[in-house]
Order: C-alpha cells, then sequence, then structure tokens
C-alpha cells in the first residue's frame, strides 16, 4: 500500500478562506494570472514574501498566488479611517503604517506576526514605480530589518506586466522563487550597513526571477 501523504494545512482566518474561495477565480480572470513555481511556497509559515511593486492591485495578486497561506500587509494608515473599508482590510489581514517616520509598532506587529507562523508580504520598493525597471529602482531596508529580527526565510517573487504597467485584463504572470533560508544572508548583527545589504542580497533575487523569465524562449 502506498503511504498517503498529508496535506499541508492552509492557514489564514475562516473568514479569509471563505472570501479566497468565493473570489479567487474572479480575481485571476480579471487580471489573467499565471502562476509559476508554485512548488516553492513552503508547506509551512514564519516566512516573508518579497515582491517587486507595480500597482496597488499587487497585494492582491499575491494573496491569490499563494494558495496555502494568507498573506499579511502592512496598509498605509489613512485607509484604516474608511469606516467601511478598515474592518475588511483589518479581517483580510492588514494593519496600519505610518509611512510619514519610523513606525516602531508596526514594525514589531510584522515580527510578531511572522514568529506566530504567518506569512507577511513586503515590497522593498516601498512604493509602486508604473513602468520602471525594478532593477533600476530605489528600495528600502523594511524587508531586511523584518527578516532579521524574526530570523525568517524569505520566498522572492517577480510579478511581470507587460511595460511593467497595469491595466484590467492584461496579463499577469507571478513567479514565486526558491525559498532564501535566512541562515544564507550571513547577518551580523555587529556590523554596518546589513539591512541595506541584505535588502539587496532579497531584492537581487527578485529581479533575477523576472530576467530569468524574460530570456525563455516563446511559447
Amino acid at each position: 500500500m502506498k503511504e498517503k501523504k498529508n496535506k499541508p494545512k492552509k492557514t489564514g482566518s475562516v473568514f479569509y478562506r471563505i472570501i479566497y474561495a468565493i473570489f479567487a477565480g474572479l480575481v485571476g480572470f480579471l487580471f489573467r494570472i499565471r502562476v509559476t513555481g508554485r512548488e516553492n511556497e513552503p508547506d509551512e509559515g514564519s516566512f516573508i514574501v518579497c515582491a517587486n511593486h507595480i500597482s496597488a492591485t499587487d497585494p492582491v495578486v499575491l494573496c491569490y498566488a499563494f494558495r496555502k497561506h494568507q498573506v499579511c500587509f502592512m496598509a498605509k494608515k489613512e485607509l484604516f479611517k474608511i469606516p467601511l473599508l478598515k474592518g475588511l482590510i483589518r479581517v483580510l489581514g492588514a494593519f496600519p503604517i505610518d509611512r510619514g517616520g519610523n513606525d516602531v509598532g508596526a514594525i514589531k506587529t510584522a515580527v510578531s506576526l511572522v514568529k506566530e507562523g504567518k506569512c507577511m508580504g513586503i515590497f522593498p520598493q516601498g512604493h509602486r514605480y508604473p513602468g520602471e525597471n525594478p532593477r533600476e529602482t530605489a528600495t528600502k531596508n523594511g524587508a531586511a530589518l523584518i527578516c532579521t529580527r524574526a530570523e525568517a526565510d524569505v520566498v522572492p517573487v517577480y510579478i511581470q506586466k507587460k511595460n511593467n504597467t497595469h491595466k484590467l485584463f492584461r496579463k499577469t504572470t507571478v513567479i514565486i522563487g526558491e525559498k532564501i533560508p535566512f541562515e544564507s544572508f550571513g547577518y551580523d548583527p555587529e556590523a554596518t550597513g546589513e539591512y541595506a545589504r541584505i535588502t539587496g542580497m532579497i531584492f537581487d533575487r527578485v529581479c533575477a526571477l523576472g530576467e530569468e523569465a524574460a530570456k525563455e524562449p516563446k511559447v
């Protein structure tokens, strides 16, 4: 007899799983999403998803791509002042961050979530860069800060769209790369410039996914 493999348990609140089941098909249709590298999504939580940032719809696209985990995101605090929206995005796993300064509370929340076994989604660029080559954009060190404090693995993801711009019904390819183990960063808490160095390592892997895909022959 063949031994049955236990299917990995899907994470996320009951409400999130219901919303995912209802709307995943519609999201996939509207954005024409194709996901490659699904086998690289870890079975267990406690990792950070890092991706390039093209449009405001990117968090939705990443949530669609990761079937086993609820991906949590930071969202600008202004969104939590909108009565109907704040309750919904909280239930979907978002929490507020003050982008105008150093929001220590938001960083602590992110670190706690990852340590609890959840999946945290972060865009190292900090904000959207539509129409630009991600390799040529600036990055911020939030991902490296959370990664080192939580001692978390990182899953690089590249969101690929024509001309790096978003339009409804325009094909979107989500490339999930192999997990980067925390130990491979060689983090030295006593060294200077570690957050920038690790951010560079992470985003280099993100950009490489897109560049490698671009070299593949068109089918």
